[in-house]
């Protein structure tokens, strides 16, 4: 064996490459980084300069946690098929962390005992626009009564949103916030709507408020002063698989949302008012005479559903901008209803049985 002494002995290469002996042997073993030498009469492995490029990126890929199926073919396969693997072993890896922290958070808001801890950090205004825009979709005082969970509003508390939601159970209301702080767990608040539209008016006119949640309970700080607010223990309406099973939309009405206000106004309250797209115009109609032709985009086949207008009228009330977006899978599931200047508000709304008309 010629130029022995440029070898390394397993220690001194493993020091150099960060790697344990035991891993060199068992990567040796693999046939994924072999010695360049072997004593015959001691069996003691060394290694070339060399491969110290090799050994370092097997480490690397290993702390990556790619298999090593996968590291020989990135140490020997060609740049493209190296680039191909890594890829789909990043796009793996996110998906791994998306579900394993989603499923975290979810334990942790429901787990028993103890005391969540958490300060989320939001623009005054922004906090105010999100309680207003939710706030119409609690139940009404009648309903409350019976079901005191409808009659507050979710809060969401998490490191990438705060949600704010609320329901009554024909409406359904998102508001999504980003926050510029957060620390703590995951928690979810449930806080009585009157007291919310209290805080959302005292928070208007700051610039930041800070939501904190301890073993003494809930507050907002804002301006050097601290509102408490009161949480309540009930158990809040799942939401969230009502919007994972939404089904694809296959009409799609885009209004001026002031004219389809007035339309509906217009069209009376005396029972349900039916919108109805043909020829890419859009009627709304009532049991009554009144018939009025909002300018509207229509997409999709014709398609003829009915509201009532107590319900849709503050949907639209409470979105953004001059367009309105209605996104319809059929007459008889919940609509789509949002802003094209605010894709962070979305309102769900059940539509009701239609009355044929003669419009």
């Amino acid at each position: 064996m010629d130029d022995t002494d440029a070898l390394m002995t397993i220690g001194a290469f493993a020091r150099r490459v960060g790697l344990a002996p035991s891993a060199l042997r068992f990567y040796d073993d693999c046939d994924v980084l072999r010695p360049a030498y072997v004593d015959e009469a001691t069996g003691y492995r060394y290694y070339a300069p060399h491969q110290e490029t090799r050994a370092v990126l097997t480490r690397r890929l290993r702390e990556a946690g790619i298999p090593l199926t996968d590291a020989s073919v990135l140490l020997d396969g060609t740049r493209e098929e190296a680039r191909a693997l890594l890829e789909a072993h990043a796009r793996k890896a996110r998906e791994t962390a998306a579900s394993a922290q989603s499923a975290i958070e979810d334990i942790l808001r429901e787990l028993p005992g103890g005391t969540h801890r958490a300060t989320v950090r939001l623009g005054g205004a922004e906090l105010a626009s999100a309680v207003r825009q939710v706030a119409p979709a609690v139940a009404s005082a009648c309903v409350r009564e019976e079901f005191p969970v409808l009659g507050c509003v979710l809060i969401e508390l998490e490191r990438q949103e705060v949600r704010l939601v609320a329901t009554d159970r024909y409406r359904l209301a998102v508001r999504v916030l980003r926050p510029s702080f957060f620390e703590g767990d995951p928690c979810r608040l449930l806080v009585a709507v009157p007291e919310l539209k209290d805080i959302a008016s005292w928070a208007m006119r700051l610039p930041d408020v800070s939501i904190e949640v301890d073993q003494r309970g809930v507050r907002l700080r804002g301006d050097g002063t601290a509102r408490d607010l009161t949480t309540l223990e009930e158990t809040f309406p799942d939401y969230q698989m009502i919007l994972d099973n939404l089904p694809d939309a296959r009409h799609r009405i885009i209004a001026d949302r002031a004219a389809l206000r007035a339309a509906i106004a217009e069209a009376g309250h005396d029972g349900p008012i039916t919108l109805r797209t043909d020829e890419q115009r859009l009627t709304v109609a009532s049991r009554g005479p009144v018939t009025s032709r909002p300018s509207a985009v229509c997409t999709g086949a014709p398609v003829r559903i009915a509201f009532d207008p107590g319900v849709l009228l503050p949907a639209l009330d409470a979105g953004v901008g001059p367009d309105v977006l209605l996104e319809i899978s059929s007459a008889a599931r919940p609509v789509v209803v949002r802003s094209a200047d605010q894709g962070s508000f979305t309102t769900l709304v059940m539509p009701v049985r239609d009355t044929p008309t003669d419009a």
